[in-house]
């Protein structure tokens, strides 16, 4: 039995807020709705993106053959790196439904790195090869990051929206149900009792 006193305003009050809690089940219905649909176009741009990065990954690889096939591999790792002091990632945020989404781009800079002994276009290729493996590293992982928190908050308004759905909701209903039925008990007991002190 609830523990609500049985009056017609404490019916009003629960039926206000099973409105209320009924209307935030639509908003987090509606919410996983959008969540959804963001991680498939984020899971579409994620899948570009990724090809992309193991092609240059592949051509980073062969570049880098080419390299330790000119130099070898004790002369290519005393090989010039570039000067990375300048670089940044560069980003740019957006929300959508609270969550945070992010676009990064890699800026190496324009520093020139120093110049090599043994310069050779084999050695300029791999380094070359590998700034574009990183620069598109750079725009795979925060499209990466994207989804885990895209993720994250789904099934956060999912678990919401299911405990409104199954638990809160149903208690709510039977609550008010009780809280009516005992009100209707009180009314006819109040009219058997005025009933039967008219009839005396």
């Amino acid at each position: 039995m609830s523990e609500v006193s049985a009056t017609r305003s404490a019916v009003i009050e629960m039926k206000d807020e099973r409105r209320a809690m009924h209307e935030g089940y639509v908003f987090l219905d509606e919410k996983c709705l959008l969540l959804a649909g963001e991680i498939l176009r984020e899971l579409a741009h994620h899948g570009l993106l990724q090809r992309e990065w193991l092609r240059l990954y592949d051509s980073a690889l062969a570049a880098l053959q080419a390299a330790v096939a000119r130099h070898g591999l004790q002369g290519l790792q005393v090989y010039p790196p570039a000067d990375l002091a300048a670089a940044q990632v560069q980003t740019a945020a957006r929300s959508l439904m609270g969550v945070r989404l992010q676009q990064a781009e890699w800026l190496a800079g324009d520093a020139p790195s120093a110049p090599s002994v043994q310069p050779s276009p084999e050695a300029q290729a791999c380094r070359q090869a590998f700034a574009a493996v990183l620069t598109a590293a750079t725009a795979l992982a925060a499209v990466a990051g994207n989804l885990e928190r895209l993720s994250l908050e789904y099934r956060r308004s999912v678990r919401r929206a299911r405990a409104l759905q199954d638990v809160m909701l149903p208690e709510l209903d039977h609550s008010i149900y009780d809280v009516e039925s005992r009100l209707e008990e009180l009314e006819q007991e109040d009219a058997i009792w005025m009933r039967q002190g008219a009839a005396r």
